[in-house]
């Protein structure tokens, strides 16, 4: 057997015990918060190492930002699995249940996935939440992360299995991949005798790699080509703070916003104040000519790529609209699901854009920034799903859960 048909083979025999954990689950989770805050110390050395290697591949800065560990993220991954921890169990909730005329009691019922697969990037944050979300939602977590994180994934993988394993649950429930080779994610997308579910966590490469390629059922989450449209009727000031807001306090997530679409009626007086306010943190803005028009030599001209691509960066495609239609034709060419805002006055502008854009979550006169599993009230998330089947949008514990039917009967046949 390969490492991971060893793995797999764990983390099955990890999951049935999972299936009837009950409270020692909560147990394990409070164990895992303590002992990250308690190693710290240790996570954020091996932390240091990566970020060394990072600049030295010449990763840029908003990558760097979200490889980096600090005693405040930390302490944040540790609110996060104890925050999973405090809700309530996602695992045998009836969801609908009936009796028929011949007697039969049926019920329908949430059941663990089983065997997680999670595949991600440089964000060693996603090690703690992931594996307490699949911890709760009684499935055990098969982890496979990126290079540029490994010293700081398998520090936090080795302090959350010792956890676990201290509270009573088989350590295996938690298992972190540390070939971070091309054939080792390649296996995991083909794991079909264990893994009952695959989730990538990355950029557009990674999350169209898993989907081409896996043979295990795969929930796609997170390309985040965002936009923000700013109607005729739009509050200016309000429209200025938007959009930095959603470009600029985190331009390296999903939710961060890459397009702004502007109404040409007002475009001659939004540009400039949206530009002064972007100009406090050298947004790079890539227009379309009417955009060049009104904000002069300062702007790199647009090309077709600029309007479908995730930057993840201090860079922003902008573009001036005839209308909200084309508004909406902009975003059903170029928006890969995500988030998606209209600023406005009008209530008919906004009810056709939430009725009109196809996307997971969609705004009106508010930030994109907000899609989050903690922000949306479902505590820690394991992706935000841009697909239609099984879960759309964050993607909190009752996301991570399947179904059964339970059937009671005194002796009826058919």
């Amino acid at each position: 057997m390969t490492t991971l048909e060893i793995m797999g083979q764990n983390a099955k025999a990890a999951s049935r015990v999972l299936m009837t954990a009950g409270a020692k689950k909560d147990d394990a989770l409070n164990a895992i918060a303590q002992a990250l805050i308690q190693n710290s110390g240790k996570i954020i050395k091996a932390n240091d190492i990566d970020i060394e290697n990072g600049r030295a591949a010449g990763l840029t800065e908003s990558l760097i930002d979200r490889l980096k560990l600090d005693q405040g993220r930390i302490e944040g991954m540790a609110k996060g699995v104890a925050e999973v921890a405090a809700q309530p169990d996602p695992v045998g909730k009836i969801l609908e249940g009936r009796t028929l005329k011949n007697g039969l009691k049926i019920e329908k019922i949430t059941v663990p996935m089983g065997v997680i697969g999670i595949i991600f990037e440089a964000r060693p944050n996603v090690t703690s939440d992931a594996a307490a979300l699949c911890l709760k939602a009684g499935s055990a977590v098969i982890l496979r992360g990126g290079k540029e994180a490994i010293n700081s994934n398998t520090a936090i993988a080795e302090v959350m299995r010792e956890a676990v394993e201290q509270s009573g649950l088989p350590r295996d429930c938690v298992q972190l991949i540390t070939d971070t080779s091309r054939q080792s994610a390649t296996e995991l997308m083909q794991l079909t005798d264990y893994l009952d579910v695959l989730i990538p966590r990355g950029g557009a490469g990674l999350i169209k790699s898993v989907v081409n390629n896996a043979k295990v059922p795969v929930i796609e989450t997170g390309v985040g080509n965002c936009h923000v449209y700013v109607d005729k009727s739009a509050d200016l000031e309000m429209a200025k703070n938007i959009v930095y807001n959603a470009k600029t306090s985190r331009p390296s997530v999903c939710n961060a916003i890459e397009t702004v679409l502007v109404h040409k009626d007002i475009a001659k007086e939004a540009l400039p104040l949206i530009k002064a306010e972007l100009d406090k943190k050298n947004v790079e803005i890539r227009g379309c000519e009417r955009t060049a028009a009104i904000l002069g030599d300062s702007v790199v001209p647009a090309c077709e790529d600029d309007y479908a691509r995730e930057f993840l960066d201090y860079i922003l495609a902008v573009k001036v609209v005839d209308s909200l239609d084309e508004a909406i034709d902009h975003l059903a060419k170029y928006s890969t699901g995500h988030s998606e805002s209209i600023v406005t006055s009008d209530y008919a502008a906004a009810e056709r854009f939430t009725s009109c854009v196809d996307s997971s979550a969609v705004y009106v006169n508010a930030s994109t920034r907000f899609t989050d599993g903690g922000e949306f009230g479902l505590g820690a998330e394991i992706g935000i799903s841009t697909q239609k089947l099984h879960a759309r949008g964050p993607m909190g514990l009752s996301s991570l859960t399947s179904s059964k039917y339970i059937i009671k009967g005194n002796g009826q046949i058919r």
